[in-house]
C-alpha cells in the first residue's frame, strides 16, 4: 500500500475543513445539488468522451496509484543476474527450465525467445513493440484521470452559472441574494477540489508508476539481450545498474559489500 497517496489525500481534505471550520460552518458547503452536478456532469462527459470499456479498465488501473508492491528494480538486476550466471555455466538452453519459476510474462517471453534461438535484433524489437503497448496503455488510463480533472472545475462553472440564474430570478426579494450567491460558488469549490486534489494527483501518480514500469522492463531487455550476447554477469550487472538512480545504486552496492 502506498500510504503517500492516502495520507495526501486525508491531509489535503484535513486542511480544508480545518480552513473552513476556522471560520465558518462546514454544513454551508455541503450542497446535493452541487454534487449532483459536479460530480454526475464529470462522470457523464468521461463517457462521452471515451469508451465505456476504456473507463472501466482505468477504473481498475487507479488500484495502481495506492498500491506499491511492485519489484523494486535492485531485485530484477538480482534476477538477471542470476539468470547468466546459469547461462554461463550450463548454456543459454538451461535458461528454460529456470523461466518456469519466474512470475513475470515479460521476462519470461524474453527468456523463452532467447532460448529458442530468435534473432537478438527481432528480440528487442519483439520486446520492445509489447513495451511501446504498455506505455499506450497506461497512457490512456493517465489521459481519463487528466479529462475528468478538466471536466470537473468546468461543470463546477456551469453549477454556478445555474445557480446565478436562479438568484437573478429572485432578485425582488434582496435577502435571497446572499445565500443564492453562496450556493452558486459551492460547485466551483467542489470541482476545483475534485480536479486538484484527487482527479490530477491520481493521473500524475499513475505517469509515474508508469515510468517506474517501463524503467523495470528496459531492465530485463537489456540484461536478456547482455546474456544472448554471452557478456559476463558483472559486465551485465554494471551496465544495468546504470538504469537505478545514484541513491538506489548506492544502496545496492552497500548491501552486495555486506554479503559479500
Amino acid at each position: 500500500m502506498d500510504l503517500a497517496t492516502i495520507i495526501g489525500i486525508v491531509v489535503g481534505l484535513v486542511f480544508v475543513v480545518a480552513g473552513i471550520l476556522v471560520d465558518g460552518d462546514l454544513l454551508t458547503y455541503l450542497n446535493l445539488p452541487s454534487i449532483l452536478i459536479v460530480l454526475g456532469g464529470t462522470v457523464s462527459a468521461t463517457f462521452v468522451a471515451y469508451p465505456l470499456s476504456r473507463v472501466l479498465a482505468a477504473m481498475k488501473i487507479v488500484s495502481k496509484a495506492f498500491s506499491s508492491n511492485d519489484v523494486e528494480p535492485s531485485e530484477i538486476i538480482g534476477k538477471v543476474i542470476g539468470l547468466a550466471n546459469t547461462a554461463r555455466k550450463e548454456g543459454l538452453l538451461a535458461l528454460e527450465e529456470a523461466a518456469s519459476e519466474i512470475d513475470d510474462k515479460f521476462l519470461q517471453k524474453g527468456i523463452m525467445l532467447i532460448v529458442d534461438g530468435t534473432d537478438p535484433e527481432l528480440v528487442r524489437n519483439l520486446l520492445e513493440t509489447e513495451l511501446n503497448f504498455v506505455e499506450e496503455r497506461h497512457k490512456e488510463g493517465q489521459g481519463i484521470f487528466e479529462a475528468m480533472g478538466s471536466y470537473a472545475p468546468a461543470f463546477g462553472m456551469i453549477g454556478t452559472l445555474i445557480g446565478l440564474i436562479n438568484m437573478l430570478r429572485s432578485l425582488d426579494d434582496p435577502s435571497t441574494i446572499g445565500p443564492s450567491m453562496a450556493v452558486a460558488l459551492i460547485t466551483t469549490f467542489y470541482g476545483s477540489l475534485l480536479a486538484n486534489l484527487i482527479f490530477l494527483p491520481i493521473a500524475n501518480k499513475l505517469k509515474l508508476r508508469s515510468k517506474e514500469e517501463i524503467m523495470r522492463k528496459e531492465i530485463m531487455v537489456e540484461g536478456l539481450l547482455s546474456i544472448q550476447a554471452g557478456e559476463n554477469p558483472r559486465i551485465i550487472e554494471e551496465k544495468l545498474k546504470a538504469f537505478l538512480p545514484p541513491k538506489l545504486r548506492e544502496s545496492m552496492e552497500k548491501e552486495e559489500g555486506v554479503k559479500a
